[in-house]
């Protein structure tokens, strides 16, 4: 028996590559001559440094930059040859906030600006940036800032920092820090930057990044109601500047709408993450010949299926005619029917544990056997 198993990090809890390990060790527990393969993958958020250093290679970097509030934090980053691997949330993520109140009209991308910058300057000319778990909701004007762009108020005077600032927003200057063509009235940048996200949702609107994720960064009604017409403003002020719609861009909402910033000063493609890295770790070729699916996270609800990468494995694994089970903290599907529409051959819980690794395993090696045995399909 070959068996694959490819998790998203247990957000706050383990990495993928810890889920991914503890899981295999519960599986030659239940089943001592099975050949098991571990593939942590990843959507654009946490995890996607550890997913994509084994397809690509290259060395872990830290930089000093910016944190959401302006507080110094040191950031990771991927070095990979003229490839460079950034994760927002490293330097401009909610969880730099620890237990202290949030601030979202605050929150700055700064420190990300800072990351491409240090990347760049190390000789990286592919800037991949993971699009998830941001504490900011700025539309990637910080970041800019940072890379030397100037975002000015009507009176030529520099913007506050966060969402707070575009409301005030009414010109730009293309002072873009380096390595930037002038042609026309754009700037053409001499580097590649790929946004990788995990939602589809616009900047602005209904499903946009104030109204959607706002609360999450914790926006209350006025907040998000003030948010709503800053990013509004912001985007007919990028309009008017580069000739660019970043309000209903796809997938421009990512990261407080740091993908549309993304796009607007960098030129960004903003690419679905989950499968920009099943492709990039070849994750349906190494599929293709295992006999069984183990993917997971967290928390297995309908949002898997919406840009989530085990959503992704599991719609690869049924092209394949593979069986997918999902081992996860906890699961919102409680019917087999209702795995059975989506992919699922059953679930395996591990619960809240102190020691989730121990969790996953114990949980693994007791209910695997029983879940393959009912249904007589490896």
């Amino acid at each position: 028996m070959r068996i694959l198993i490819a998790p998203n990090a247990f957000k706050g809890t383990l990495t993928a590559a810890a889920a991914g390990a503890a899981a295999a060790r519960g599986v030659r527990r239940a089943f001592p001559g099975a050949a098991v393969e571990v593939l942590p993958v990843a959507d654009g958020g946490d995890g996607l440094l550890g997913a994509l250093r084994p397809a690509l290679g290259g060395k872990i970097m830290r930089s000093r930059v910016e944190g959401p509030l302006g507080e110094k934090v040191t950031a990771r980053w991927l070095l990979a040859g003229s490839t460079a691997v950034l994760e927002m949330a490293e330097a401009s993520g909610l969880w730099r906030l620890g237990g202290a109140k949030l601030r979202p009209l605050d929150a700055s991308t700064r420190g990300v600006g800072q990351l491409i910058a240090a990347a760049l300057s190390k000789g990286a000319r592919e800037i991949i940036v993971g699009l998830g778990g941001s504490a900011s909701n700025d539309g990637g004007a910080g970041c800019a800032q940072a890379f030397g762009f100037d975002l000015l108020d009507s009176k030529g005077r520099p913007i506050a920092k966060g969402a707070r600032g575009l409301a005030s927003l009414a010109k730009i200057e293309k002072g873009g820090r380096l390595l930037f063509s002038q042609k026309k009235s754009s700037l053409s940048p001499l580097f590649k930057v790929i946004g990788l996200a995990d939602v589809r949702n616009p900047l602005c609107g209904r499903l946009g990044s104030a109204r959607v994720f706002g609360p999450q960064k914790g926006a209350g009604p006025l907040e998000v109601a003030f948010m709503e017409k800053a990013l509004l403003n912001y985007a007919r002020v990028v309009k008017d500047n580069f000739n660019l719609n970043i309000s209903s861009l796809r997938g421009g909402a990512a990261a407080g709408g740091l993908g549309a910033g993304l796009a607007a000063f960098f030129g960004a493609e903003l690419e679905n993450g989950a499968a920009f890295v099943l492709e990039r770790t070849c994750f349906e070729k190494k599929l293709a010949s295992a006999d069984l699916l183990i993917t997971g996270e967290g928390c297995f609800d309908s949002q898997t299926f919406y840009g989530k990468a085990p959503g992704a494995a599991i719609a690869a694994a049924a092209r394949l005619g593979k069986p997918a089970i999902v081992v996860c903290g906890a699961s919102l599907f409680k019917t087999p029917g209702e795995l059975k529409r989506r992919g699922v051959l059953g679930v395996i819980e591990a619960g809240k544990d102190p020691s989730p690794g121990a969790a996953i395993e114990a949980a693994v090696a007791g209910e695997l056997p029983g879940l393959l045995s009912r249904k007589n399909r490896v």
